[in-house]
């Protein structure tokens, strides 16, 4: 698999700006001259969006120019296309992990990994653009192409986000899992929100709050708080192999977007900011200028089993609550939020970042969460 992203074709979309470029009086001024480039940049700035810029570079060659001098590049990715089949991912682990890897994750998960998998295969060498010796024709009259290729003729990108078509994780409905992932050259810190259940109530509330599970597994609304301590149930019922699922999940997820990126940052030494998301809003991974400057100089320490990062051992923090209520009458059941950090982290820093992770209202749900009692986990690295 590798995914594309569309850019328009040459031909046709260019000749609406042309038309723009005259006066009500049908002289053949074209006002654009008069306007300076420090102002045309800006505009194009604001545009972001790498299909719109393409359309730009085929008003002019002057368009053309500032164009590619834009440094707020974003590019949706719109297909995935598909060039093997037999692609297989066979992640490893050691002990009680691998053993949990074998028989959960991969009858949930394999489908998703497969495509992903085959996409950064693919991407990894792109296909070749036709004749076009300019940057007007690398991305006018490409109808398709890996972002490594479409952002090739752009040399002064500071902020560049990218967004997939969707989620790797495939989970059912009414099941919430969030995750947002730092990197370096290899994993600085992950913070994952999942729920069993997330559904809309009918009582609206102001603030979150949690409700404890009685010995059952239900969700009853009980007379006092139960410490913050995870139930026996948690542990019998497949709840705790679950959640270990998602954590594994998420993080394959984030150290094979991490893999992805590398490319793209070594060619574009300007980068500060970089956010590789996905369009259902499942996972994100960040990268900032000293991150970014991290991975130039040090070599990734790539996985053997597939074309991903190899994910460091860590150290995790876990909060469970059987029932969230949050602003809007929003309910999650069976919450659980994980904080992680490599193993080798060093320093002392509050935990601001774990709730910050993410928008509202998941962010109230993550400082909620952090609350309640702490459960220490770890893991090796895979």
């Amino acid at each position: 698999m590798s995914y594309r992203a569309d850019l328009p074709v040459s031909g046709g979309k260019h000749q609406l700006g042309k038309a723009a470029a005259y006066s009500s009086s049908g002289d053949a001024t074209d006002h654009f001259d008069r306007l300076p480039d420090s102002l045309l940049l800006l505009i194009f700035n604001k545009i972001g969006d790498v299909k719109a810029l393409g359309r730009c570079c085929v008003v002019s060659k002057r368009f053309q120019l500032l164009a590619c001098q834009v440094d707020n590049v974003l590019i949706k990715v719109d297909c995935v296309i598909s060039d093997d089949d037999s692609s297989c991912i066979s992640p490893k682990g050691k002990g009680v992990l691998s053993n949990l890897i074998k028989f959960l994750l991969v009858p949930l998960f394999l489908k998703p990994f497969q495509t992903f998998t085959q996409i950064l295969a693919s991407s990894s060498s792109p296909k070749k653009p036709s004749s076009a010796t300019s940057a007007a024709g690398s991305l006018s009259e490409i109808s398709h192409h890996s972002p490594t290729e479409v952002l090739k003729n752009f040399n002064e990108i500071q902020s560049l986000s990218i967004v997939l078509p969707g989620g790797e994780l495939g989970v059912e409905d009414g099941v919430l899992l969030k995750w947002k992932a730092d990197f370096g050259s290899t994993l600085d810190s992950c913070v994952i929100l999942g729920a069993s259940s997330f559904s809309s109530s009918s009582s609206k509330k102001l603030t979150s709050r949690v409700v404890p599970q009685d010995d059952s597994g239900e969700s009853p609304v009980p007379s006092s708080d139960d410490g913050g301590s995870i139930p026996e149930s948690f542990f019998t019922n497949g709840g705790l192999k679950l959640r270990v699922v998602w954590t594994i999940s998420a993080l394959i997820a984030a150290s094979a977007r991490h893999f992805l990126l590398q490319q793209i940052i070594c060619q574009h030494p300007t980068l500060e900011r970089l956010v590789l998301t996905d369009s259902d809003g499942q996972g994100v991974l960040c990268m900032n200028k000293e991150q970014m400057q991290e991975l130039r100089v040090k070599p990734l320490n790539v996985s053997a089993s597939s074309n991903r990062t190899q994910v460091p051992a860590l150290n995790m923090k876990l909060w469970y609550a059987p029932y969230v209520e949050l602003a809007g009458g929003m309910v999650l059941k069976g919450a659980t939020l994980m904080a992680i950090r490599p193993s080798d982290h060093v320093g002392k820093e509050s935990d601001g970042w774990i709730s910050m992770a993410f928008e509202e209202p998941f962010r109230t749900a993550a400082a909620s969460l952090a609350k309640r009692r702490t459960y220490c986990l770890e893991m090796n690295s895979f």
